[in-house]
């Protein structure tokens, strides 16, 4: 039997184009993880000259008092007023003059459809989520957003572990 050796080629090949990113979406839940990996997202849009979005999913929260009535929002403004002035904090403490000022929303709803579904409307090309590493038991109660996304998003999707390396 005789091994066979492959060697890079010189040069590149001209039938794959070049891989651009030109739009980054970055959903956070404001976490110390979640920062890191917006932090990630940066490098990437600085070297890519990537449109960078940060993303905020009001989760819905069960209310017995009105979850039977119907047209009840089950957010309060002062939600999204909260909502909006943590992701402005986070973007106004990303001073990088190499990107273009991140862009914002807010929706609400479940976390991981409304990232695909944020994803897929807007046509990202990245997704750079955090996931907080749980197992076992917290893992099977609380589930991964991350995982859910990864699995159902349009575009690849960078996961940043909670106690990841630097990225510089």
């Amino acid at each position: 039997m005789t091994a066979k050796t492959l060697e890079s080629r010189q040069g590149r090949d001209t039938a794959c184009p070049t891989w651009r990113l030109k739009k980054i979406l970055v959903p956070t839940d404001f976490s110390p993880a979640s920062k890191n990996a917006f932090r990630y997202a940066l490098r990437f849009a600085e070297e890519f000259g990537s449109e960078l979005t940060l993303l905020y999913v009001l989760p819905p929260v069960p209310s017995a008092s009105f979850a039977a009535i119907p047209g009840i929002p089950l957010f309060s403004e002062s939600d999204f007023s909260r909502a909006e002035k943590n992701l402005q904090s986070i973007i106004t403490s990303a001073r990088n003059g190499a990107v273009e000022r991140p862009r914002w929303k807010v929706r609400a709803g479940i976390p991981s459809y409304e990232i695909v579904e944020v994803a897929k409307d807007a046509d990202f090309d990245l997704i750079v989520i955090a996931t907080h590493g749980y197992t076992g038991w917290k893992h099977f109660c609380i589930g991964s957003t991350a995982e859910r996304v990864v699995r159902a998003a349009p575009c690849p999707v960078l996961v940043v572990r909670e106690k990841e390396h630097e990225f510089c």
